[in-house]
């Protein structure tokens, strides 16, 4: 009998050309600008590295398996590597519109697969809605990320409580309301809601500088992370991401009072 490999099939509505659209989803800075930094030699076979964090465990090598631009890529974990599979296509609607879509192979199954498939389900959805903020407000820029997280105990309920409240922000802000974090201990964070989803609030910021946000609860099994994940653009956030990148990390652990982990979907 054959075991099944499930997959998850994602898309989304961007602004730009082709060409656009593929300089953000297979170059190295297009992708660091609304996922986590990457590094991409542009050719088949080429490599690439996903880094999720400081430590050497979490540097995640690849492989370019396809590359078709400005059309398909797709990655994998290697020669040899019996792993996940990331195909990205770019499907253009108009002069100035694309349909970016995500086949996301390689899963087994049992419970520690399921896990991770729930949470990867989650993740990529939080990521291509980035992916499309940072097309419609910062096309052609390339951004520098700031990705503290940290676990919590409880429920997802009481996290997401813990957290806004920490921050001092309402847990279920309104479209196009200006929010910004009056915790007394956090660096600076404002700006306007994009989106409101369960246990996710995404921002188009203004302060630290320019750039989006995610204040995030995810899932990982029966583990809850949360995150507080700014993509910031120009030479102010290249001085805030080195300012408060540490500090946000500080601070994340000590509002929820565990030790920091890695929540990415990868």
């Amino acid at each position: 009998m054959v075991e099944e490999r499930r997959s998850i099939e994602l898309e989304v509505e961007v602004p730009g050309t082709a060409e656009e659209v593929w300089q953000a989803v297979a170059t190295g800075p297009g992708i660091s600008s609304w996922y986590v930094p990457h590094t991409v030699e542009e050719r088949a076979g080429g490599s690439a590295m996903a880094t999720f964090g400081p430590g050497p465990e979490m540097q995640i090598p690849g492989r370019v398996v396809v590359w078709e631009p400005p059309r398909r890529i797709c990655f994998d974990g290697g020669e040899g590597v019996d792993g996940l599979t990331f195909e990205w296509t770019v499907e253009p609607q108009g002069n100035d519109r694309c349909v970016v879509r995500l086949v996301n192979t390689g899963f087994g199954q049992g419970g520690e697969w399921d896990a991770q498939y729930d949470a990867m389900v989650e993740g990529w959805g939080l990521f291509l809605s980035n992916l499309r903020l940072h097309l419609e407000h910062f096309g052609g820029q390339t951004a520098v990320s700031v990705l503290p997280t940290a676990m919590g105990a409880g429920s997802r309920d009481e996290l997401w409580a813990e957290l806004t409240t920490a921050l001092g922000i309402h847990s279920t802000p309104g479209l196009g309301e200006r929010i910004e974090a009056s915790s007394p201990d956090a660096p600076p964070l404002a700006g306007t809601v994009a989106e409101a989803a369960a246990y996710r609030i995404a921002l188009l910021l203004d302060e630290p500088a320019p750039g989006t946000a995610f204040v995030a609860v995810e899932s990982f099994g029966e583990h809850h992370g949360a995150s507080v994940w700014l993509y910031l653009y120009g030479a102010n956030g290249d001085e805030a991401a080195e300012r408060d990148g540490p500090l946000w990390q500080d601070w994340l652990t000590g509002a929820l009072g565990e030790g920091g982990a890695d929540g990415s979907p990868e």
